[in-house]
C-alpha cells in the first residue's frame, strides 16, 4: 500500500487545528482454495478517501510561527480532539472477497494528550473508538461490525526541533463482525509495540522510519510492520 496525504494547519475559534486528507492506493495478490481447487486473484486500486479534523482543546491556542517555535522549545500539557471520517470511495467489486475499498462508511473519535516529563522527554496518550456502517453488497451477505476501542502510548525523546524518536505501544479490542446474519468468532483483543524516528533534512523535509511487532493477536493480522515516509513542508 501507498498513501498520498495533504494536511493544512489553521486557527479554529482561537485554537490550533489541522485538516488532513488521505488517499491510499493498494495492490497485491491473494492465493487460496475454493473447495479443493487452487485459485489466485490480483487486486489493485485506490482505497477509501479519509478526512480528519484535529483541534487542540487545551494548551495550544492558534499561534504565530514564533509562538509555535517557542512551544516546541518548551512544551506544556496539551489535550486535543480528533474526528475522522472514511468515505466509501474506494474500488470495490461485489463478486470479490478481497477488495481495496470497504464499501461502507466509518468514523473515529479520539482524545489525545501531550504530557511533558522532562525538558527533552514527552509522554503522549491517546484513546479512541471506531464506528462502522454496513456493507450491503458483501459477497456472502450483509456485513456489519461492532465498534473497535483503542488506546496508545508514546514515550518521546526530542533531540532538536523536528528530530525525535519514540517507543510506541497500543491496544485495541472489539470489532466482532456479523455477515449474512451470522455472528463471527472474530472479537479482537490485540496489542503491538514499536519504535519511530523522524529525521529532518534539507530545511523543509523529513524522513520518518517506524517498525512494530505484534505482542498479542487474538484475531487478525499477526505480522511485523515497517513504515517509511517522506514529509515535505509546502510553506
Amino acid at each position: 500500500s501507498g498513501l498520498l496525504a495533504y494536511m493544512r494547519t489553521f486557527g479554529l475559534r482561537g485554537r490550533t487545528a489541522n485538516l488532513l486528507f488521505e488517499l491510499p492506493y493498494s495492490w497485491g495478490a491473494t492465493k487460496g482454495f475454493v473447495g479443493e481447487t487452487p485459485d489466485s486473484q490480483d487486486f489493485a486500486g485506490f482505497s477509501d478517501l479519509a478526512a480528519s479534523l484535529t483541534v487542540n482543546l487545551v494548551g495550544a491556542p492558534a499561534m504565530t510561527p514564533g509562538d509555535f517555535q517557542a512551544l516546541r522549545a518548551n512544551p506544556r500539557f496539551q489535550l486535543g480532539l480528533k474526528l475522522k471520517l472514511v468515505l466509501p470511495t474506494g474500488h470495490y467489486e461485489k463478486g470479490r472477497l478481497v477488495n481495496v475499498g470497504a464499501n461502507r462508511w466509518a468514523g473515529k473519535i479520539e482524545l489525545g494528550s501531550v504530557i511533558p516529563l522532562m525538558p527533552r522527554w514527552l509522554l503522549e496518550l491517546q484513546a479512541g473508538a471506531w464506528f462502522f456502517g454496513a456493507d450491503d453488497d458483501f459477497i456472502t451477505g450483509k456485513r456489519e461490525q461492532d465498534p473497535i476501542y483503542s488506546a496508545e502510548a508514546h514515550l518521546i525523546r526530542r533531540f532538536r526541533p523536528g528530530f525525535w524518536a519514540s517507543l510506541d505501544a497500543n491496544y485495541f479490542t472489539g470489532g466482532r463482525q456479523t455477515i449474512g446474519g451470522n455472528e463471527l468468532v472474530d472479537l479482537k483483543s490485540n496489542s503491538r509495540i514499536g519504535a519511530t524516528v523522524v529525521v529532518p533534512f534539507a530545511g523543509r523535509n523529513a524522513l520518518k522510519l517506524g517498525y512494530s511487532v505484534s505482542m498479542r493477536t487474538r484475531y487478525g493480522g499477526d505480522s511485523d510492520q515497517l513504515l517509511v515516509a517522506w514529509q515535505h513542508l509546502l510553506k
